[in-house]
Parts: C-alpha cells; structure tokens; sequence
C-alpha cells in the first residue's frame, strides 16, 4: 500500500528565482534523450551504408554507452573544482565539437571518424547528464529533490520522441535502396555518390542540433548563475581538472592508436581504469568515495539504477522483433508500438511525477515495478491471438503487456536517482552522480544477454516456455518460445529495482 503524508505538500517544487534556469537545464534533459533515440537508428543505417555486418555497426553503441561510462568521473571532477554552471557549459561544447566531427567524418566517408565522433557527442551528453541531474536536485528544499527531477526527467522522454522522428524522416528515409549485392556492382564513383548523400542526412540533424546547444550554451555563458554556483571555484581547481582529463582520455587515446585492432569493449573497459586510478589516487576523492561505499542506500542504488537502464534499452531494442515475431506485422508497423510505448512513457511519468506531491515516490517505485513484473509475465505467457485492432494496428495480450511495460518503466532512472543521492553532502553528490550515469553501461550488458537467450535454441532459459513454437525464423533469427524466455531477464531486472524500493523507501533511512 503506498504512503501517504497527512496533507498533500504545498512546497513548490522549483522556487520561482531557479526557474529560469531550471527551463534551459530542461532543454538540456531534452537534447540528450534526442540524441540517444537518434543515435540508436545509426546501427542499421551504418550497416546498410558501410555495408558492415551487425558487430562493427553495433560499434555505434560501445561508442555511445562507453563515452558515459568513462566521461562521468571526469564530469564529477569537473563540477566539484568549478560548477555546475561551468560542467554544462563543457558538456554543450564537447557535444558541438562531436557533432561538427560528422562533417568530415562524411567527407571522408569514414566509419572510423564517426565512431570517433560519435564518441565525442556521447561525452558530451555523458559532462551534461552527469552535471544536470544533481543540478536540478539543488534548486530547491531536498524533500521536492525527486519530484523536481521527475518533473524535469519528464522532458527527456519528449527528446527521445523528437529523435525518433527525425531519425525516421531524415536518416532511415533518404537511405537508398540498393543492398549490399548491389553496390558491390556499382562503379565506385556511383557508390561514392549514393553514400555521400546518406550520409549528408546523417549529418544534418546532428550538425543541425548545434544552433540550439549554441543558445543554450550562450545562456549560462552570459549569465544562469544560481546560488548553488557562488564561490564554488577552488585554488588549483583547473590543474586538478587538467590532470583528470589526460587520466581519463590520456589511455583511450594511446590505446586507440597503439592497438588499433583492439576489441572496442575491451578499449571501453581499460579506458575507465584512467578515471578510477585518479579517484583513487588524490586523497579528497578517495575519501569521498569511501564515504559512499559506506552509504548501501547510494552503492545499491547504482546496481539498481544498472539493471534499470539496462532493462530500458533492451526491451525497447526487441520491442519491434517481438511484435513484428508474434503478430506477423512489418518492421513498420511494428515501430507503431515503440511509438505507442514511448507515448505512454511520457505520460506515466507526468503523472507519477504528479502524484509524488501525495505519495512516497519509493513507494510508488515499488508498485511501478510489481506491475512491470506482472506485464513480463503476460509478455511470456500470454496468447498471441488478437483482441482486437485499432486502425488496422492488431493487438494482442502479450503485445499489451509489452508496451504497458513502458508505462511502469516511466517513473524509475529519476526515482533511484534522488533516492540513492538523498541525504548526502553537496560535495559528496557530485562523485555520486558520476556512479549512477556510469551505470548506464548497463545498456550495453543487459541488452546482448537477451540477445543470446534470444538467438539460441538450446538455452537452459527455453525451460521456462516449453509449449510454445519453437519454429525457426530465417528472416528473425529466433522462434517465438526464444523470444518468450528472454523476458525473463527484464524481470529479474525489475526485482531488482523492486527490492531497492522497498529497502530504501523511508527518507529518513540512512543506513
């Protein structure tokens, strides 16, 4: 049963002198959820245009997660020297060099520079991201700090709709049909001109996004100084700063160009080995993050905050094989699901985020994810048959069960967020913060483990759906019984974030 307070809380969630702030922080939230969602469709278009099989176009990922997951110590390190002011003004900078390297990453027609540049954008999100999140915390009394993130996590998700369309209308539409086979024949000029006209559409929306992270930047440039950000400048700041940065892009660069050939994950995984040895290396830090190893509120909720992103990334990438498996759709109108599940995301979290002014936001975490558990169960044993159709889009019990699963994702990154950050020192919070984005590598873990489940017709998993067709599809590399098993895995991520909600669901609770 959820919790309630006596009276509903009147305190305003952003005190009116942060609200302009607040609003340019917001279009930050923006951009990034836009730049996620965009990015994830540069797979098929980079296989499609490089003519690359599915391992090196999924590069673009270990590019993108990897960037978060080696940049967020250095974003901590970043703010605590200088400010929050001054870890947005960097993020939008590193974006807008990142995106600007798509121009001759077309010119070259290379897909090494642009997994280069899309490194570089990913950095930049990973410096804004890491920098906003405890940014929108501080504006304001900490019993709204969850409410206000919510309400300002609530725009990501309207980026990522926004991405999903330019995606869509910009870079999937102006791909030329030609297959592999048949560029292989073309003369070599012919190739050249058709990749260089997809690959200018590649380039538009990002380079485009570039006038409004200009704006944005030029905002907290010229002025957006809070309270927060007054006489946080320290001596040696920018030594400090300068020292972290060659600790965590000095490895990355040498063995990039020493080991070329490298596995990239593996290049991923010794890159953050730089960060971490600075962390531990000066003493300050060192002595932060042993405080918050010693918080389990703060150290379990970055596993849970792991296991949701993860979660969220793969059941939004098998979404459409799903559907397209169960249904029989096209790929295209299976991606009518995603949109329709992105759309209920949105709106579950304007109401969770509602609703938090009257219940305990852990406690409403806690029956989001009973309820995503029981859609798992329905996505796995469920009939397929139709119920009905709503313009000619079928659905199904199962197909309902995945897509409200997106409903009770909604509220969960921002609610683990403030709960793991509760109670800490301001000094403190920003090394934390760079822990829960770096969780965000969970994307790129969760995600192939439903891969193989998946793909494979001898997994102990099957066990769970015996009795289900187990009959092979060519064209989708899976049977239904596969596709079935596999959502065992977004359960089990689910109770994890259910046993954090429950464990840490008192404000008062330090542990």
């Amino acid at each position: 049963m959820l919790s309630t307070t006596s009276s509903p809380d009147l305190t305003p969630v952003i005190p009116r002198r942060f609200r302009l702030i607040f609003l340019m922080l917001v279009a930050c939230f923006a951009l990034w959820g836009l730049l996620n969602n965009m990015t994830d469709n540069l797979v098929p278009a980079f296989q499609r245009i490089f003519t690359i099989d599915q391992s090196r176009a999924g590069l673009v990922q270990v590019a993108f997660y990897g960037a978060y997951a080696v940049l967020a110590i250095f974003a901590s390190i970043l703010i605590e020297e200088f400010s929050y002011r001054v870890g947005v003004l960097i993020g939008l900078g590193v974006y807008i060099i990142g995106a600007l390297m798509y121009i001759p990453a077309c010119v070259e027609q290379s897909f090494d520079i642009y997994f280069i540049a899309i490194f570089v954008v990913a950095g930049g999100c990973s410096l804004l991201e890491t920098t906003c999140n405890p940014y929108v915390i501080s504006l304001g009394p900490e019993k709204t700090a969850v409410r206000r993130l919510n309400f300002a996590q609530a725009f990501n998700p309207v980026g990522s709709m926004v991405g999903i369309v330019l995606a869509q209308q910009l870079i999937l539409s102006n791909l030329n049909p030609a297959t592999a086979a048949d560029r292989a024949q073309m003369a070599p000029e012919a190739r050249a001109a058709i990749i260089n006209e997809e690959l200018f559409w590649v380039c538009a929306p990002y380079v485009g996004l570039c006038a409004i992270a200009v704006l944005i930047w030029l905002f907290f440039l010229r002025g957006g100084k809070s309270e927060q950000d007054a006489g946080e400048t320290t001596g040696g700041g920018l030594l400090r700063v300068l020292v972290a940065a060659v600790f965590a892009v000095g490895p990355l660069v040498a063995l990039y160009f020493a080991f070329p050939d490298m596995n990239k994950v593996h290049w991923i995984l010794c890159g953050m080995l730089g960060p971490v040895a600075y962390i531990v290396l000066m003493g300050g830090y060192r002595r932060m993050l042993t405080a918050l190893l010693k918080k389990p509120r703060y150290w379990f909720g970055v596993i849970a905050q792991f296991f949701y992103v993860g979660v969220q990334i793969a059941a939004w990438t098998w979404l459409n094989v799903y559907c397209q498996r169960e249904l029989g759709v096209s790929p295209g109108t299976a991606a009518i699901y995603y949109t329709i599940a992105i759309s209920l995301f949105i709106l579950c979290r304007w109401v969770a985020t509602y609703y938090m002014k009257k219940y305990n936001p852990a406690s409403m975490m806690s029956l989001f994810a009973v309820a995503a558990i029981a859609c798992c169960a329905g996505v796995m044993y469920l009939p397929s048959h139709v119920l009905f159709s709503i313009g000619g889009l079928p659905f199904s019990a199962n197909v309902i069960c995945l897509v409200a699963m997106s409903g009770c994702m909604s509220l969960m990154f921002p609610t683990i967020y403030g709960i793991a950050l509760g109670g800490l020192d301001s000094r403190v919070v920003k090394l934390g913060a760079a822990g829960l984005i770096m969780a965000i590598l969970g994307g790129a873990i969760i995600t192939p483990w439903m891969a193989d489940i998946i793909g494979s017709t001898d997994s102990c998993w099957l066990a769970l759906t015996q009795g289900f067709d187990a009959t092979w599809s060519t064209d989708l590399k899976t049977s239904s019984q596969a596709l079935r098993a596999s959502f065992i895995v977004p359960a089990i991520c689910f109770a994890v974030v259910l046993t954090y909600s429950l464990m840490f669901r008192k404000p008062e609770q330090t542990h």
